[in-house]
C-alpha cells in the first residue's frame, strides 16, 4: 500500500461514472464520457459489465422498427451478412428475446442505505433547516466527529476512527494489490454512480456549497471502506452479473448500426433533394426580417412555421450566441453560468436601469426583496419544528384555496404570472463587464472584444446580408412544479434561458462603434436602418417574446406586422406539436401551468442528428424535430476557421445530449430518472425515488417514452452531416485528435456533403471492424442456425 498512489487509482476509476448535474442547472451529458477514448461497441460492454447496466435498446424496440420501416432490412441483412450471420433477421429477434435479463445480486444494501443518509445530510444545499455540523472541516472529518452518536453502528468511539482519510485507507487496504484495490474502488464507486457523479461535479465546478463544504471521493470511500470493514462485509467482493452472451451483444449492436444506416439514408436523400432543388423564394430581396434560433431541435418547427408566416429568413447558432459569460439574476443576485459547460466563462453580464428607469428598477427591487421574505419566511414556518403543527393547521384553509385555484385557474395563474415575468427586461438593459476572478473585480471590456463576439456570429452563420429588422432568439421553458424544468431550457446556456445572451448580443450589435469597427476592420457592413432585438422562444407554448421598449418609430409598421405573424406561427406550430387543430394554444399554456402535468413538453426527444449547411438545405422541409440546425457557408469560410469552431463546440455538445438521451432510454434506472410520480427532492439539488436510495443521474421516464415499452425518443447515436468540401473535413480531423476520436470510436456518425463534386460520404476510419473472437463466434452461429433450422 506505501508503494501506491491512492489519487491515482481513484481518477482512473472515477472514469467510468459519468457526472450528475443538479436539478438546478441539468445539463443532458454522455454519461459514459469517460469512455470516450474507447470505441463505442467496447465501452458499452465495459459499462455492462462494471455497472451492470443495459447498453443497447430492447428486441420490442428493434421489432416495431422493422415493422414500421425504420430499420431498412436490406441494410439489416447486409451489416448480418458482413459478420457472417446468415439467418433471417427474425431468427435473430427471437434469438435476443430468448436471452435471460440478466440478474445483479446486490450484497451492499446495508452499506448503500449507510452512506446515503451521510451524503444527504453532508452535501444539502439548503433544503434542510438545521445543518449538518462540522461541514467546513470536510466529508471525513464531520462524519468522523458525528459517527459516535449514531447507533447503527454499535458501539464506536472516536478515538478508533483514523484521523484522516489518508490512514483510513492504509488501514482497510493493507497488503492489497494495485489491481485489488483499484477493482474495489471500481466496485464501491459502482454501487452509487449518481451520488459519485455529484461529488465529481462539485469537486470540478466548485460551486459555493462545494466551498463550505468539501468532499473528495478519496474522503467518500475512506468512509466506505472503514464502515464496510466494521460491519462485517468483503470490501472486495463484487456484485455478480450473470447470463451475459457476446454473441447477444453484437447482434443488438448489429441491429441498432442497422438503424442508425437507415436513417442517414432517408436523411441524406431529403436533403439532397433541398440542396438541387432552385430556390422558389424571393432570391435577390432583403428579407423583411431575419431571425437567429437556437440550434435546439426544437426550434426547427418554429422555424418552418415563421418562414411561412411572412418574407423571413432564419438562421441556426449555438443559443449561448458566442457569449462565453455568466448571467447575474437581478432577483436573487446570484451569478450563474449561461454558456456550454465546456467552455470558461469570460464575461459577467448583469441588469442596469435603462434611461430614465432608474425608479422604477429600485421600485421592482424592493419588491422582490419583499417577495423573497415572504417565501423564506412561509418555508421557515412550515419547516422549523416548534411551529410545524400550529401553523399548518392554520394556514390550511389558505393552501387548500391555492391549490384550488392553481387546479381549475391554471390558464389564468400562468398568463398573470406571463406579464410579470420580464418585468427586468422592460426596464432594464444587460451590461457585460470582463471576469477577473483572482482579483474578484469586473471590468468594461474593450470595443475590439465586443466587435470580435458580433463578427464571430456572423461569421460562423455565413451572414452575407442584414434585413431591417434582426431578432436573436434565445429560449426557454416554462412548466410548474417540475423539479427537471432547467432540463427543458438551453443546453447551450448550462441549462439556462438563453434570453439573456440574445439581448447582450442584440445590445452589442446596436452599438454605433461596434459596426464601424466591423466595417473597418472585417469589411461587414451593417445598414444604417437595421435594428438588432433580443426575443425568447418559449418551447412549451411556442411563443416568441420580444424585448423591444426603445424601438425607433421608423420600425413601428414592420414590428407590428412581425408580431402579428409571430402570434400566427405559434397557432400553427402548436397544432402540428399537440396535434390540434383547435385550442392548441391553451392546451400549450395548460401545460406550462399546470402543477400536476408531468410532461409539459418532451424537450429534444427524437434528436438523432446535426445539420451544418445553408438553411436552403433544410428550408421547407419537416425533419420531425429531429435534427439540430447549424447555419454554414462553406464559400463564406475558405480557411475552414468557422467550420472548424463549429465541430469544437456545437458538434460536440449535441453529441452529449444525443448520448444522454440514448443511454436514458436504453436503461432508464441506470441512467435516466424513473418515473416523476414517486420522485422526492433532496438537498435542493437532486431526487431520489420514494425516500432514498442513489440519486437519479439523468431524464425521468417521461420525457422519454409515450406508452410502456415504448420509447418517444429513438435510440440512435449522434448522426452529423456536414456541407463542405471533403478535403476542408478532414484537415479539422487531422488537426483535432480529439475530434477525430469521437467519430473514429463510433459515438457520432460524420457525413459529408461536399458541394465541389456533389458526393455524400460516410467518413470511417482505416479499420472500423468490431474486434471479435471469430473462430468461436462461428461455432456458435452454427449452432444456434442448426437450432433455428
Amino acid at each position: 500500500m506505501n508503494r501506491i498512489d491512492i489519487d491515482i487509482l481513484i481518477d482512473k476509476a472515477s472514469e467510468c461514472i459519468g457526472t450528475t448535474w443538479p436539478l438546478y442547472s441539468f445539463v443532458t451529458s454522455n454519461p459514459l464520457s469517460g469512455y470516450e477514448n474507447k470505441p463505442f461497441y467496447q465501452a458499452t460492454k465495459e459499462a455492462k459489465d462494471n455497472l451492470g447496466a443495459t447498453i443497447f435498446p430492447k428486441v420490442s424496440v428493434y421489432r416495431k422498427a422493422l415493422e414500421n420501416g425504420n430499420i431498412s432490412i436490406s441494410e439489416l441483412k447486409q451489416l448480418l451478412k458482413e459478420k457472417g450471420y446468415t439467418a433471417s433477421p427474425e431468427s435473430y429477434l427471437q434469438m435476443m428475446e430468448s436471452q435471460i435479463s440478466q440478474e445483479i445480486e446486490n450484497t451492499s444494501n446495508t452499506l448503500d442505505r449507510y452512506m446515503v443518509k451521510w451524503l444527504g445530510a453532508f452535501m444539502d444545499e439548503g433544503l434542510a433547516e438545521w445543518q449538518m455540523p462540522y461541514k467546513s472541516e470536510g466529508f471525513y472529518q464531520a462524519w468522523r466527529k458525528l459517527a459516535p452518536f449514531d447507533e447503527s453502528l454499535g458501539d464506536v468511539r472516536l478515538k478508533n476512527i483514523p484521523n484522516t482519510s489518508e490512514e483510513a485507507l492504509k488501514i482497510v487496504l493493507n497488503k492489497s494489490t494495485e489491481q485489488e484495490i483499484l477493482d474495489a474502488i471500481m466496485v464501491h464507486m459502482a454501487a452509487l454512480p449518481g451520488w459519485i457523479g455529484y461529488i465529481k461535479h462539485r469537486t470540478k465546478s466548485l460551486p459555493t456549497w462545494h466551498k463550505n463544504a468539501p468532499i473528495a471521493l478519496k474522503d467518500y470511500l475512506a468512509v466506505r471502506f472503514w464502515i464496510c470493514k466494521k460491519i462485517g462485509l468483503n470490501i472486495f467482493e463484487r456484485s455478480t452479473v450473470r447470463n451475459t452472451e457476446s454473441q447477444i451483444t453484437e447482434l443488438q449492436y448489429l441491429f441498432l448500426s442497422a438503424w442508425e444506416k437507415s436513417w442517414q439514408n432517408e436523411l441524406v436523400k431529403t436533403l439532397k433533394e433541398s440542396s438541387i432543388k432552385p430556390n422558389q423564394s424571393q432570391s435577390g430581396t432583403t428579407p423583411d426580417a431575419q431571425m437567429v434560433f437556437c440550434i435546439d431541435t426544437r426550434s426547427e418547427l418554429i422555424r418552418r412555421h415563421v418562414e411561412n408566416k411572412g418574407h423571413y429568413e432564419t438562421f441556426g447558432y449555438a443559443g449561448f450566441f458566442g457569449i462565453a459569460m455568466d448571467y447575474q439574476n437581478s432577483k436573487n443576485g446570484i451569478a450563474q453560468k449561461s454558456c456550454p459547460p465546456i467552455v470558461d466563462s469570460c464575461y459577467t453580464v448583469n441588469e442596469i436601469p435603462k434611461k430614465n428607469k432608474d425608479a422604477q428598477k429600485e421600485s421592482l427591487d424592493r419588491k422582490n426583496e419583499v417577495r423573497t421574505f415572504w417565501t423564506y419566511f412561509l418555508k421557515r414556518m412550515k419547516n422549523m419544528l416548534p411551529s410545524t403543527f400550529g401553523f399548518v393547521e392554520g394556514a390550511g384553509f389558505y393552501y387548500g384555496v391555492n391549490l384550488f385555484t392553481r387546479t381549475l385557474f391554471s390558464k389564468t395563474i400562468y398568463r398573470w404570472n406571463h406579464k410579470q415575468r420580464n418585468t427586468y427586461e422592460e426596464t432594464c438593459e444587460p451590461s457585460i463587464n470582463t471576469s477577473i476572478a483572482s482579483e474578484k473585480q469586473e471590468l468594461a471590456i474593450p470595443l475590439a472584444e465586443k466587435t470580435a463576439i458580433v463578427k464571430s456570429a456572423f461569421q460562423l452563420m455565413g451572414w452575407k446580408n442584414f434585413a431591417p429588422l434582426v431578432l436573436f432568439v434565445g429560449h426557454g421553458s416554462h412548466s410548474a412544479n417540475n423539479p427537471f424544468g432547467s432540463s427543458l431550457d438551453c443546453g447551450a446556456c448550462a441549462a439556462s434561458p438563453g434570453r439573456h445572451n440574445a439581448r447582450m448580443l442584440a445590445k452589442l450589435a446596436n452599438e454605433n462603434e461596434v459596426r464601424q469597427l466591423l466595417l473597418e476592420q472585417h469589411n461587414i457592413r451593417i445598414p444604417k436602418g437595421t435594428l438588432f432585438i433580443g426575443a425568447e422562444h418559449n418551447t412549451t407554448t411556442d411563443e416568441i417574446v420580444l424585448f423591444d421598449s426603445n424601438i425607433p418609430q421608423q420600425h413601428h409598421k414592420a414590428l407590428k406586422t412581425l408580431r402579428s405573424n409571430l402570434e400566427k406561427a405559434q397557432l400553427t406550430a402548436t397544432q402540428e406539436r399537440l396535434c390540434l387543430y383547435k385550442n392548441s394554444i391553451l392546451q400549450a399554456h395548460i401545460n406550462a401551468s399546470n402543477w400536476g402535468e408531468t410532461r409539459p413538453e418532451w424537450g429534444l426527444a427524437k434528436n438523432a442528428s446535426f445539420v451544418i449547411a445553408p438553411r436552403k438545405i433544410t428550408k421547407e422541409k419537416n425533419l420531425d424535430g429531429r435534427c439540430f440546425l447549424h447555419s454554414y457557408d462553406w464559400k463564406m469560410d475558405p480557411e475552414g476557421t468557422a467550420l472548424e469552431a463549429i465541430m469544437q463546440g456545437p458538434m460536440v455538445v449535441t453529441q452529449w445530449i444525443n448520448n444522454h438521451y440514448y443511454f436514458a432510454t436504453v436503461d432508464n434506472e441506470k441512467f435516466g430518472g424513473g418515473s416523476k410520480t414517486t420522485h422526492n427532492v433532496t438537498g435542493k439539488f437532486g431526487v431520489v425515488q420514494g425516500n432514498g436510495g442513489d440519486l437519479k443521474t439523468g431524464l425521468p421516464w417521461e420525457s422519454l417514452f409515450d406508452k410502456t415499452e415504448e420509447p418517444y425518443h429513438l435510440p440512435l447515436r449522434l448522426s452529423v452531416v456536414v456541407h463542405a468540401p471533403k478535403s476542408r473535413v478532414d484537415k479539422i480531423l487531422d488537426n483535432n485528435t480529439s475530434l477525430k476520436s469521437l467519430i473514429t470510436n463510433k459515438w457520432l456518425h460524420l457525413i459529408i456533403m461536399d458541394p465541389e463534386d456533389q458526393t455524400e460520404t460516410l467518413w470511417e476510419p482505416a479499420d472500423n471492424k468490431i474486434k471479435t473472437d471469430h473462430s468461436e463466434k462461428n461455432r456458435k452461429h452454427e449452432k444456434s442456425e442448426a437450432i433455428m433450422a
